[in-house]
């Protein structure tokens, strides 16, 4: 797979497929998908790809934004708890319909299943699981 974290240089669809299945990219996608909640905090994304740096998750996480792919949710100032995150990343409509046109959203379910099978999650991680989340429709 491609190591490019430029963002396509135009919207076809091969650009925007090839865009969102390099490696790092693609590994986040699926975390999103495999989320109990389909809104992972960015710590979670963290620690669910141990072998890249909090930088790159955080850098390509904003080029899958840029992208239209993903998108930041806040929850809203009065719902905020101290200790617990407030801002959640999940797929748009737009990201969503990309990934079923292709058929990459083809093992959803299979990723939820393999998320509840991790077992030796930190306990930071189990708290910011169970985190107050926004209300997306």
């Amino acid at each position: 797979m491609s190591t490019d974290v430029g963002t396509p240089e135009g919207d076809t669809a091969r650009e925007l497929v090839r865009f969102v299945t390099q490696e790092t990219r693609f590994a986040l996608l699926s975390n999103i998908l495999q989320h109990p909640e389909g809104l992972p905090s960015m710590y979670e994304l963290e620690q669910l790809n141990p072998s890249v740096s909090e930088a790159t998750v955080y850098k390509h996480v904003q080029k899958l934004i840029d992208a239209g792919i993903v998108e930041s949710v806040v929850l809203p100032e009065d719902e905020r708890q101290q200790g617990y995150p407030w801002t959640f990343y999940r797929l748009t409509d737009e990201g969503r319909a990309l990934l079923d046109d292709h058929n990459l959203l083809a093992a959803e379910e299979t990723l939820k299943r393999i998320y509840e099978t991790i077992s030796d999650k930190p306990e930071k991680m189990i708290k910011y699981e169970n985190a107050p989340r926004p209300d997306v429709e």
